[in-house]
């Protein structure tokens, strides 16, 4: 999918769930690594990561792209369109956006786990952890790398 075609099915998609029409840009960033997309208010812009389109398929990107419309068409008409505002929260439910998008296959989530002697609880953790220094948040057993 290249940026025109990305715009057209952009337009259709605010059409169906907004019944609005789409008059800003959006364009694919493909220096964005941890996030599905953002809005940039300041230049009406929305920016979506093609890792999504390429890993999870369509109807993942069109989550995605419901999301920002949500905070879009929010800021355009001056009312609050940041995660935590109970207009862009009922936004999202109208038009059945997600709140979040999916983790990225590629992406490795948990490099380390831990799991505690005493409880047996595990740990999933993204950097190495000091297990001298820490302990069981449940029981205060000792951890160890699994």
């Amino acid at each position: 999918m290249d940026q025109h075609r990305l715009l057209l099915w952009t337009k259709e998609l605010s059409k169906t769930y907004f019944n609005r029409e789409f008059h800003a840009d959006i364009v694919f960033n493909g220096r964005l690594r941890t996030t599905g997309g953002r809005y940039i208010p300041s230049k009406k812009l929305i920016e979506i990561n093609r890792k999504y389109l390429d890993e999870l398929g369509l109807e993942e990107l069109k989550g995605i792209i419901k999301h920002e419309l949500c905070h879009h068409f929010l800021h355009v008409e001056g009312k609050p369109y940041h995660h935590r505002s109970k207009e862009f929260r009922q936004l999202l439910k109208e038009t059945g956006s997600p709140r979040h998008c999916s983790f990225l296959p590629s992406i490795e989530r948990e490099k380390y786990i831990y799991q505690c002697r005493k409880c047996g609880l595990e740990y999933k953790r993204r950097r190495k952890v000091d297990t001298k220094r820490y302990s069981c948040g449940k029981c205060r057993g000792k951890l160890v790398q699994k």
